[in-house]
C-alpha cells in the first residue's frame, strides 16, 4: 500500500513538472507570436515574417502554426516575395480547417487590390467563399471584385458585381459610374446617358463625364448637345482631352454640315497615338472641299493610303472633283480610276469611271488603251446618258490614243463595237508604225486590212500609196509601180500629204526598172514642182543625171550634175565625178582630164576617188599618154591599195609595159596578179597574157612549171572547167535557182580551185540567201571575203555581216563589219558598216567604242533621220550605262527632235527622267503625261513612265497619286519585272514613311 502511494506520488510529481513546462513553452510562444503580430501591423513584414517562421518551427501547437503559416505568407504578398503565391497555397492546404483560409483569400486578393495589380487580385478573389464573408465587408469585396473585372474588361462579370452595389452608399454613385461605361463601351448610349446623368453632379466624376457625355451624344446623333457639353469643357481640358473633344466638337459640326465651325477643330484633333487615320483625313478634306478650298481638299484627300471602304471611296471621288477644279488632269484621271474600282457606292463607282474615261481620252492613258477604257465603261453601263457621247469619242480614240495594235486587237474581239471606218484608219495607221519600224512585209498586210474596208476615200488612196512605198522598199520594183499608178488613179489622192513627193518615188521606181525615159519625165515633174523639199530637189537633179548619163545623153547629164553640184548636194563629189567622166563620151578629152584631176585634187577622201584615178590613167591610156598614165596608176595603187581596182590597175600598168617592149616589167606585175588576187577574172587574165610572153620568148616550160604552181588554173582541165561553170551560170542568170544551186556546187566539187570558184562560191551564197537559208550562205560567202578584194568582196561583207547580226553573233559580225567599212565602194555601204557597228559594239557592252562609231555615223551628213535617231540612241544609251548623265541628256534631246515611234518614246521617258533629277517634278509629269497619250502603245516606257511618276508626286506632298500609281504598276505590268519591282521598292519606301502619321497604312512592319 504504501508502496503503491509512493508511486502514485511519484507519477503526479512528473504530470505536474510535464504540465508546467508545457505552459511554459506555450507561454513563450504566445509572447514571440504576439511580437510578430505588432511587427506585422507596424508593416515590419521581413522582420515579422521572420519571427512567425520560428514561431513556427518551435510551437506545437497546430493552431498557432496555422496562423503563423497565414502571416508568412501574407508578409511574402507584402515583401512581394516570388514563393508568395505558393505559400499562401501551401498554408491553406495544411490547414484546411483553418478558420483564416477565407480571410486570407480575401486579405491577399484585396492587397493586390490596392497595389493596383488587379489580375493578381481576380485569381484570390474567384477563391473566396462568397457566404463566408461577414455581411459588412461583402459591399466592399462586391465593388473591389468588380471593378478588378472592369479593369481586366470582362465587362459582363464587373456589371454582375456593380450592380449588386449599385444603390450602395458608399459604392453606389462609383459602381454607377462604371455600369455608365461599361455600357458606353458597348454602344448601349441611353443606357450609359442614364447612368451619367445620376452620378453627374459629382465632382470627381464631373470632368470625366464632360467628355464621355458630349461623346455619347455624339454617337446618340445628338450633335448639338454633343457640341455643347464639349464645348463646356474645352477650355479646363488637358492637351489631351482638348485633343478628343476636339475631335468630337469636329465631327459635330461635320454632320451638321456646318463644315466652315467644323475645320477649326477637326485640325485640333491629334489623333490616336499622334496618328490619323483615313477617316479624320477625309472628313477634314471633304470640309475643305465644301468651302471650294480645293487645294487644302486634295492635302487632306491625298494621306489617304491603302483605303478599301465606303470613306475611302468618297475621298477618292472628292479628291479627283477637288483635282479637275484645279485643272491637274492626271491627277484626277488615278483618282477617278480608284474610286471606280469599289462598289460602296455604285452611284459614285459609276460617276467615277464616266470622268475616267472621258480624261482618258482628253489626256491619254498608260495603264489602258483608251478605246479599252471607253469600251468597258459602254459594256459595264449600256444605259448611261453619256454614251452616246462616248461612241463619238471611242471612235476617235482609235486614231489619237496612237496605240494602234491594242486597237485593232478590241475592234477585231469585240463585235459590239464594230466600226469599220475605224477599222480602216486604225490598220492604216498600224501600218505605218510598222514601215517605221522597218518591218515592211507586216505593214503590208496591215495596209491589205485598211484597203478591205474602203470607207473614207482619203485613208484608202494612203493606204494604197504606203503599200507601193512598203513593196518599193523590198525591192518588189513591179508591185511597187502597179501601186504607185493605182494612188495616182485615185480622185483623192491629190489631198493627201503624200501627193507632194508622188512623182520622185514614181520616177525612182522607174528608174529602178531601167524605164530611164518615164523615171525623166517624172524627175523632172517632181524638180519643177513648187513644194518640192531641198534634199529630194538636190537627189533629183542627180538622179535626172544619171537617168540622161545611162541612155548617152551626156550634155543633159552634165547640166543636171551641174544643177545638183550648185543646188548644194551633199552628193557633191559623185556629181562632179559623173560630170568629168560624160565629157569623154562627147569628145571633150582634154576636159575630161582636166575635170578628173580636178576632182582627185578637191575630193580627197571621197570614196570615188579610185575610181577617179582609175578613169584619168584610162584616159591618159587612150591619149597615148603612158607616161602620165603610169603615174596615175601608180598614184592609185600607192594611196589606196585595198582599192577594188587594184587588180585591174596593175593589169592595165602591165599591159602598158608589154606594148612598150617592157615584157620583163610585165611578166613581173602579170605574176603579181595572179599570186595576189587568185581565181579572180584579173588573174585568169594575168595568166592568159603572161603565156603569150612566155610563148613569145620561147619559154613555154617556165610557162608550165609556174602555171602548176597556181591552184586555181588546170591546164588540161581549162576547157572542161569553163563548161562546167557556164553550164551553172545559165540557170542562174535565167532566175532558176533550185537547179543553179546543184549545178554551181557540182562545179565546185569538180573543180574545188577552178577557175571560178570565187564566182561559184559568191552566187551560191546570193541563192541561199534569197532562200533564206543564211546559215548555208554563210560559208560560201566567207570564202569570197577570204580572198582577194574582188567585186564580190563589198556585197559579200555586207551579206555576211547581215547573217550575223540577225543571228545576234555581234563578236563575229563586228569583224566583218569593220572591214566593210575600210573596203567598202558604195557609201551606204559605209553608213551600213558604221550603224551596225556602232549597235553591235553596244550589245557586247562595249560602250566607248559604240559611242564612237556613233559619233562617226553623225558626221556623215548624207545620213537620214532614222540613222541619226539610232546614233544618238546608242550615244544616250551608252552613257547611260557609264553612268554619263550628262552626255545622256544631251543625246536624249537630239533623239526627240527626230524620232518616231518606240525611240521617240525612250527619248520622252528619259526628257521626263531628267527633269525629275533636276526636282522639276511638274514638268516632269507633263513629259509623261505626253508619253500617255501620244506613246501609248508602247507599254515598257509608260510603265516606267509612271513609276517616275509617282517618284514626283511624292516628292510634290502627293502620298496618294504616289501610292496608288505604284499599286496600279504593281498589278498592271506584270510583263516588266525590272519595273515592277522598282515599284514595289519605292512603294515599301512611301509606306513606311506614311505608316509613321497614319494609323490606316498598313506595311510589313505593323
Amino acid at each position: 500500500m504504501l508502496k503503491n502511494l509512493i508511486a502514485l506520488g511519484i507519477a503526479l510529481l512528473v504530470i505536474i513538472t510535464s504540465s508546467a513546462q508545457q505552459t511554459q513553452a506555450f507561454t513563450n510562444d504566445l509572447v514571440d507570436y504576439n511580437k510578430a503580430i505588432e511587427l506585422y501591423k507596424n508593416n515590419q513584414f521581413l522582420a515579422a515574417q521572420n519571427l512567425f517562421t520560428r514561431v513556427k518551427n518551435e510551437a506545437k501547437d497546430q493552431t498557432v502554426k496555422g496562423d503563423c503559416a497565414y502571416y508568412i505568407a501574407n508578409c511574402a504578398v507584402r515583401l512581394n516575395q516570388q514563393n508568395a503565391d505558393q505559400l499562401m497555397e501551401s498554408f491553406v492546404e495544411e490547414y484546411p480547417t483553418s478558420i483564416k483560409k477565407n480571410e486570407a483569400y480575401i486579405n491577399v486578393a484585396n492587397y493586390y487590390f490596392e497595389n493596383g495589380r488587379y489580375s493578381y487580385a481576380r485569381k484570390w478573389f474567384d477563391k473566396v467563399d462568397e457566404a463566408s464573408i461577414p455581411r459588412g465587408e461583402r459591399e466592399k469585396f462586391y465593388f473591389n471584385n468588380g471593378y478588378a473585372y472592369f479593369k481586366a474588361k470582362r465587362y459582363n462579370e464587373a456589371k454582375k458585381y456593380f450592380n449588386r452595389v449599385s444603390t450602395s452608399q458608399k459604392y453606389g454613385s462609383q459602381a454607377k459610374y462604371y455600369l455608365g461605361f461599361i455600357a458606353y463601351e458597348g454602344d448601349e448610349y441611353e443606357e450609359a446617358t442614364e447612368l451619367f446623368d445620376e452620378v453627374k453632379d459629382e465632382e470627381r466624376y464631373s470632368k470625366d463625364l464632360s467628355y464621355y457625355q458630349a461623346d455619347l451624344n455624339f454617337k446618340l446623333g445628338k450633335f448639338q448637345k454633343a457640341i455643347d457639353l464639349g464645348k463646356e469643357q474645352f477650355d479646363a481640358s488637358t492637351p489631351k482631352e482638348k485633343s478628343e473633344l476636339s475631335k468630337i466638337i469636329g465631327e459635330s459640326y461635320f454632320n451638321l454640315e456646318q463644315y466652315a465651325e467644323a475645320i477649326p477643330y477637326l485640325q485640333g484633333y491629334n489623333g490616336r497615338r499622334g496618328k490619323w487615320n483615313n477617316t479624320d483625313y477625309y472628313q477634314l478634306g471633304y470640309a475643305y472641299y465644301k468651302q471650294r478650298d480645293y487645294k487644302n481638299a486634295i492635302n487632306e484627300f491625298n494621306k489617304i493610303i491603302d483605303g478599301r471602304n465606303e470613306v475611302a471611296q468618297n475621298a477618292y471621288y472628292h479628291l479627283a472633283k477637288s483635282y479637275l477644279e484645279l485643272d491637274q488632269k492626271q491627277q484626277a484621271l488615278n483618282a477617278f480610276k480608284n474610286a471606280s474600282e469599289m462598289d460602296f457606292s455604285l452611284q459614285i463607282q459609276e460617276d467615277a469611271y464616266l470622268n475616267y474615261a472621258k480624261l482618258s481620252y482628253e489626256i491619254g492613258n498608260s495603264y489602258q488603251s483608251v478605246p479599252q477604257v471607253i469600251s468597258g465603261f459602254i459594256e459595264t453601263y449600256p444605259d448611261n446618258q453619256n454614251n452616246d457621247i462616248l461612241k463619238d469619242l471611242l471612235i476617235d480614240s482609235y486614231i489619237t490614243s496612237k496605240n494602234y495594235k491594242a486597237a485593232l486587237e478590241l475592234l477585231e474581239s469585240n463585235k459590239s463595237f464594230e466600226n469599220k471606218l475605224a477599222y480602216q484608219k486604225v490598220a492604216f495607221f498600224r501600218g505605218i508604225e510598222l514601215y517605221n519600224e522597218g518591218d515592211y512585209r507586216e505593214a503590208i498586210s496591215f495596209f491589205n486590212k485598211s484597203l478591205k474596208e474602203p470607207r473614207d476615200a482619203t485613208y484608202t488612196a494612203r493606204a494604197t500609196y504606203w503599200k507601193a512605198e512598203s513593196d518599193y522598199n523590198l525591192s518588189n520594183f513591179e508591185a511597187s509601180l502597179i501601186g504607185y499608178k493605182q494612188y495616182l488613179q485615185l480622185p483623192e489622192a491629190s489631198t493627201t500629204p503624200e501627193y507632194k513627193t508622188i512623182k520622185y518615188n514614181l520616177a525612182y521606181n522607174q528608174f529602178k526598172l531601167k524605164n530611164y525615159s518615164e523615171a525623166i519625165t517624172n524627175f523632172k515633174s517632181y524638180a519643177s514642182s513648187t513644194n518640192a523639199e531641198a534634199a529630194r530637189k538636190q537627189d533629183t537633179y542627180l538622179r535626172l543625171g544619171d537617168s540622161y548619163f545611162v541612155t548617152s545623153q551626156y550634155w543633159p547629164a552634165m547640166e543636171n550634175y551641174n544643177k545638183a553640184i550648185e543646188s548644194g548636194t551633199a552628193d557633191k563629189d559623185y556629181a562632179s565625178f559623173q560630170k568629168a567622166i560624160s565629157y569623154g563620151f562627147v569628145d571633150r578629152i582634154q576636159k575630161k582630164i582636166e575635170e578628173l584631176n580636178a576632182f582627185v585634187g578637191a575630193y580627197q577622201n571621197s570614196v570615188y576617188k579610185d575610181d577617179a584615178l582609175y578613169e584619168l590613167g584610162n584616159t591618159y591610156v587612150s591619149q597615148d599618154n603612158t607616161a602620165n598614165a603610169l603615174k596615175t596608176y601608180d598614184r592609185l595603187l600607192r594611196e589606196q591599195p585595198k582599192s577594188s581596182f587594184a587588180s585591174r590597175t596593175l593589169l592595165k600598168k602591165a599591159l602598158i609595159f608589154d606594148n612598150t617592149g617592157k615584157s620583163n616589167d610585165a611578166l613581173s606585175i602579170f605574176k603579181k596578179v595572179a599570186k595576189d588576187y587568185p581565181s579572180t577574172p584579173e588573174a585568169l587574165q594575168a595568166v592568159a597574157s603572161a603565156k603569150i610572153i612566155y610563148i613569145d620568148q620561147g619559154n613555154v616550160d617556165e610557162y608550165a612549171s609556174w602555171v602548176n604552181t597556181l591552184d586555181f588554173v588546170q591546164v588540161e582541165d581549162a576547157e572542161l572547167d569553163d563548161a562546167t561553170y557556164q553550164a551553172a551560170e545559165q540557170p542562174y542568170l535565167e532566175n532558176k535557182p533550185k537547179q543553179a544551186i546543184t549545178r554551181f556546187s557540182e562545179y565546185l566539187s569538180k573543180f574545188p580551185n577552178g577557175q571560178h570558184t570565187l564566182q561559184a562560191h559568191f552566187y551560191l551564197a546570193q541563192l541561199y540567201f534569197a532562200d533564206d537559208k543564211k546559215e548555208e550562205a554563210i560559208p560560201y560567202y566567207e570564202f569570197v571575203v577570204s580572198k582577194e578584194r574582188s567585186e564580190f568582196s563589198e556585197q559579200a561583207l555586207a551579206r555576211v555581216s547581215e547573217i550575223y547580226l540577225s543571228k545576234k553573233d555581234y563578236q563575229k559580225a563586228i569583224t566583218f563589219l569593220k572591214r566593210l567599212e575600210t573596203e567598202a565602194d558604195f557609201p551606204q555601204n559605209i553608213i551600213f558598216a558604221q550603224t551596225n557597228s556602232m549597235k553591235a559594239s553596244y550589245e557586247l557592252k562595249k560602250y566607248s567604242q559604240a559611242v564612237s562609231y556613233a559619233e562617226k555615223v553623225l558626221q556623215n551628213i548624207k545620213i537620214d533621220n532614222n540613222i541619226k535617231s539610232d546614233a544618238q540612241i546608242i550615244i544616250a544609251r551608252s552613257a547611260i550605262k557609264t553612268n554619263d548623265e550628262e552626255k545622256a541628256k544631251s543625246a536624249y534631246a537630239e533623239v526627240s527632235k527626230i524620232a518616231t515611234g518606240q525611240l521617240a518614246a525612250e527619248a520622252l521617258y528619259y526628257d521626263a527622267y531628267f527633269k525629275n533629277k533636276d526636282a522639276a517634278y511638274e514638268a516632269s509629269n507633263a513629259s509623261v503625261q505626253k508619253l500617255a497619250k501620244d506613246y501609248s502603245g508602247y507599254k515598257y516606257y509608260g510603265a516606267k513612265g509612271l513609276v517616275l511618276m509617282a517618284k514626283n508626286f511624292y516628292a510634290l506632298k502627293d502620298a496618294y497619286q504616289a501610292t496608288y500609281i505604284l499599286e496600279s504598276v504593281i498589278t498592271n505590268f506584270e510583263d516588266y519585272p525590272d519595273v515592277v519591282n522598282e515599284a514595289k521598292v519605292e512603294l515599301d519606301k512611301i509606306k513606311n514613311a506614311e505608316a509613321k502619321t497614319n494609323a490606316s497604312v498598313e506595311t510589313d512592319e505593323n
